[in-house]
């Protein structure tokens, strides 16, 4: 969770130093420099500062203070949108460059989820290992930094199923581990608060992600038709840099009696540091046997193990409907526009709702709105 830490004012004895400074100061040429004058000066300077700030800090977005913590995560979670800019570009170049059918295809995209079953293990490991001396801004810029690698093989060398697997997979990997991070900072930032700001947090980030996912289906299709899958990926490896980039905003003091060099920001081998990791884990299990973690984490369990059909209904809208790229960019974006009205829908006048009604009306809804994918096939089959 992102912890909105301000930045300290200058101390007061510096300022009384410095006034006391100015009472002996002169200025050259016959011109003296009066210490009222600078005292005011001063002052002005102050409340000008004081100003900016107050007006940075009265910024909002989905309620949210616009913090250099809180744009960071923001940052993030619209990278994983805009990062949809290679995803029909991904699909067109399985089906039509490596000429895989809709299981092959299926198969691949299980395998690129892979990263995505093991997210304690990036929370475990960025909060156990800091990296040259950072738990969350190391583990950014190296995630932006594979995710730009994968997506530049992609565009460059990759020619096979099986490398094409493997990158996806690391850009898989270094989106799953970057947004572990920014959801750590959003878990520090929302403890302790209401269940209305948790709300507003949460909107913050799908919000920003949906937008991202706004941005990328404008132009997804239309690129792939205009420039090719190629082209698409090369554009795609820029945008994990603004993760990296992004890291620089998040406030995070080193770790204290962190020691340099590679060997040391990696004590695998330490025996303390596998007495703590045998704790953290037997924690971590006995966090997750209790019954308000074990039931919610059954849930999505079952609700990720339900079959998807997109791969197949790509193979279908494309083949035996006759989409075409640009087409399907703008379906995708009515998507990502309908994806950010319901987080509009939820910060609105859902965020004081119980949790429990909320899941019950979308599961029922979200079933039965599932069923047209179904409608659709027996009519045009």
């Amino acid at each position: 969770m992102s912890t909105a830490v301000q930045m300290p004012a200058a101390p007061r004895r510096w300022e009384e130093d410095h006034d006391r400074l100015l009472n002996y100061m002169g200025a050259g040429n016959g011109d003296t420099l009066t210490a009222n004058d600078d005292k005011e000066t001063s002052t002005s300077s102050r409340n000008v500062l004081r100003k900016k700030k107050s007006y940075t800090s009265s910024i909002k977005f989905f309620g949210v203070d616009l913090s250099p913590d809180n744009i960071a995560v923001a940052m993030v979670y619209f990278v994983q949108g805009v990062l949809g800019l290679a995803r029909l570009a991904v699909s067109f170049y399985l089906k039509d460059d490596l000429h895989l059918d809709p299981a092959e295809t299926a198969v691949i995209s299980g395998f690129s989820a892979l990263p995505w079953l093991v997210k304690p293990l990036y929370g475990f490991i960025s909060d156990s290992v800091p990296l040259f001396g950072y738990r969350r801004r190391s583990y950014l810029v190296l995630s932006g930094l594979l995710g730009a690698l994968s997506w530049s093989l992609m565009a460059t060398f990759v020619d096979s199923k099986y490398g094409a697997a493997f990158c996806i997979l690391l850009g898989s990997l270094s989106v799953a581990f970057s947004d572990v991070v920014v959801d750590s900072m959003v878990v520090e930032r929302a403890r302790g608060e209401s269940q209305s700001m948790a709300g507003s947090l949460q909107s913050l980030c799908w919000g920003s992600s949906a937008f991202g996912g706004i941005v990328s289906s404008y132009f997804s299709g239309s690129l792939v038709d205009l420039y090719g899958v190629r082209f698409v990926f090369g554009l795609t490896a820029l945008l994990p840099l603004i993760t990296s980039a992004v890291a620089v905003l998040v406030k995070e003091q080193p770790v204290v009696g962190s020691v340099r060099g590679l060997k040391q920001n990696l004590p695998l081998a330490d025996a303390g540091f596998l007495e703590k990791s045998k704790e953290d884990i037997i924690k971590l299990w006995g966090a997750v046997k209790q019954p308000n973690v074990l039931l919610p984490t059954l849930f999505i369990f079952l609700w990720q193990a339900t079959p998807q059909s997109d791969s197949a209904m790509f193979y279908f809208t494309t083949n035996k409907l006759g989409f075409t790229p640009e087409f399907l960019g703008r379906v995708k974006l009515v998507t990502s526009v309908a994806s950010l009205l319901g987080v509009g829908l939820y910060n609105g006048f859902l965020k004081k709702v119980p949790l429990r009604k909320i899941f019950v009306v979308t599961t029922v809804f979200g079933s039965v709105l599932g069923m047209t994918q179904a409608s659709v096939m027996l009519v045009f089959s």
